[in-house]
């Protein structure tokens, strides 16, 4: 055998072992994106993640967000690892072409998020949106609750004046009464309607089926999909604990956050933070929201979800 033959032979091996060799191979740190929504202030605060890492020599980093299209785009460009994000950010990043991948599903039984208006005002039902001033978080599961709001009371976007801001924007805008009305989440929706008096018009559970959705960077996942599986489980394994103890999560989050107990409280007890894999019903829901949003030209092409889903089998 000729020295060439050995040498290419090795290169053979090499290529071969080549997975195993990246598969054990881990980042310095994981970084996570949060919200103030969901439950992942109440995660950090208790350390889950700190401490089902740090056997594996892995940091756990956290970065806060207002809301979830700057998390994604954060995720997109690299600087995050992991998030927890509404329906409708993954449709606008995906149609951008953002590196992201479905990972896992929490199933909303859609109280957490509604349209309200002041105590006074005259909006009765959603048909009385017309003509009306409605703020919303571009791109954000609020965009999505509006749009299909009035697509239930029978109205077009362009029967509204549309009023895209930011949470705390939106909040202001809202207690100055510049705007009628405001599409919005937890726990800005509890605030409202515990400091404002805000009337609830329509939750998301009247209006469609809502799900929120765990995000990681496509290279990150491609790359380290151990990692991911073992981010689900531990956040599964959190929200079965978290379901089971809503007062401990509603402390734990309210230190994190600084945001109002009472506030957390009613939006803790109204939350269901169960994770599971993405299912077929929860795929075709969520690409029902890719449709709606394709049909009305807001996003710039169609897009098909099942593209970016990652599987996950948990106990794998």
């Amino acid at each position: 055998m000729t020295r060439r033959h050995i040498i290419a032979g090795a290169l053979l091996l090499a290529s071969a072992a080549g997975s195993p060799v990246h598969a054990e191979d881990k980042p310095a740190e994981i970084r996570i994106g949060t919200q103030k929504g969901g439950f992942f202030p109440a995660v950090r605060q208790r350390q889950t993640l700190e401490n089902a890492f740090k056997p594996l020599g892995i940091e756990i980093k956290w970065i806060d967000f207002q809301f979830g299209p700057p998390l994604l785009e954060a995720i997109n460009v690299g600087s995050v690892d992991f998030g927890y994000v509404g329906d409708a950010p993954p449709i606008f990043a995906q149609a951008g072409g953002a590196r992201i991948r479905y990972v896992a599903a929490v199933k909303s039984e859609g109280n957490t998020q509604a349209i309200i208006v002041p105590k006074d005002s005259a909006i009765k039902t959603l048909a009385d949106l017309k003509g009306k001033r409605v703020a919303f978080g571009k791109g954000s599961s609020a965009h999505n609750l509006l749009v299909a709001a009035l697509e239930k009371a029978g109205l077009s976007w362009s029967d509204i004046t549309a009023a895209p801001l930011a949470p705390a924007d939106a909040t202001a805008a809202f207690v100055k009464g510049s705007v009628d009305a405001w599409s919005i989440w937890d726990p800005y929706l509890a605030l409202a309607e515990l400091k404002e008096n805000a009337r609830v018009i329509a939750f998301d559970k009247d209006v469609h089926k809502p799900n929120a959705f765990y995000i990681a960077n496509s290279d990150f996942v491609q790359k380290y999909p151990s990692l991911v599986a073992k981010l689900n489980t531990t956040f599964a394994s959190e929200g079965v604990w978290a379901n089971e103890h809503h007062e401990e999560v509603a402390r734990a989050q309210a230190e994190a956050t600084g945001v109002d107990i009472e506030a957390v409280r009613r939006f803790v007890h109204r939350s269901n933070f169960r994770v599971v894999p993405l299912d077929a019903e929860v795929i075709a829901t969520q690409q029902a929201v890719a449709d709606r949003f394709a049909k009305l030209g807001l996003i710039p092409k169609p897009v098909t979800v099942f593209d970016i889903v990652w599987k996950w089998t948990p106990g794998s």
